[in-house]
């Protein structure tokens, strides 16, 4: 993990390149900042993963630094660091990923880095777990002490039961904690809503047919299941797999 070290004083830079050379976790510092133009500037020269980013500065303020960092494709996780705890909340809406109060200690920043992930979205890229604008290729969840994944190509349907997501894909099931609302939003060119509790592959769905009571369900190809679709959303459905 690359980390920019920002702050107008340098004896609190100095200090916090000594506590991650203390933590011998594969962290490396690769530039200091003292100001929030120069942090910027820095951030995309030397492709930070990880910037811990003082608030009070002359010029920009942590938060407007933090702001301009956003901007930067792929931008850099931030971590405000502060003299002043009242400023913890404006940064959560700022999109900071955390934030240290000073004089911050090593167990506090040791647990900080381990929570923030190791890798920046073009490694991600690059190995195949987001495509270059960002969304995911793959599903997961934890399971039997592992993680199990299942690409969003290979889903059939999505069903949202209780508080969790089933993924039904070729091979079985899988269990996720996420909402179906959101899964519609990250993929919308994937999958299409055909009720309220559930989501199907547009590439599987390749018809409708009639149940014994007069219910309207959805064939999926690959898929034995068929899935009802609700009135509200069935106008949509024969639109789509009229035209496409």
């Amino acid at each position: 993990m690359k980390i920019l070290l920002v702050d107008d004083e340098a004896p609190a830079r100095e200090r916090l390149r000594r506590l991650i050379d203390e933590l011998d976790e594969g962290y490396a510092v690769v530039g200091e900042a003292a100001n929030g133009e120069d942090a910027v500037a820095a951030a995309r020269d030397n492709d930070a993963d990880l910037v811990l980013l003082d608030q009070k500065m002359p010029g920009m303020s942590g938060l407007e630094t933090a702001a301009a960092l956003a901007d930067l494709d792929p931008p850099p996780a931030v971590v405000l660091v502060t003299a002043y705890p009242e400023y913890a909340l404006d940064a959560f809406e700022h999109n900071v990923a955390d934030y240290l109060v000073k004089p911050v200690r090593r167990e506090r920043l040791q647990a900080t880095l381990e929570r923030l992930p190791r890798t920046t979205r073009p490694q991600r890229v690059a190995s195949g777990q987001e495509d270059p604008s960002g969304r995911r290729r793959h599903l997961s969840a934890h399971y039997r002490g592992g993680v199990q994944t299942v690409g969003v190509e290979e889903v059939l349907y999505l069903l949202a039961e209780q508080k969790y997501v089933t993924v039904r894909h070729a091979g079985g099931r899988m269990l996720i904690d996420e909402s179906l609302k959101s899964l519609e939003q990250e993929f919308p060119e994937h999958f299409v809503r055909i009720h309220r509790n559930a989501l199907v592959a547009i590439e599987q769905l390749v018809g409708l047919e009639k149940a014994a009571d007069g219910a309207t369900l959805a064939v999926l190809a690959g898929c034995e299941e068929r899935l009802p679709v609700s009135r509200r959303h069935l106008p949509e459905i024969r639109r789509f797999l009229r035209h496409g």
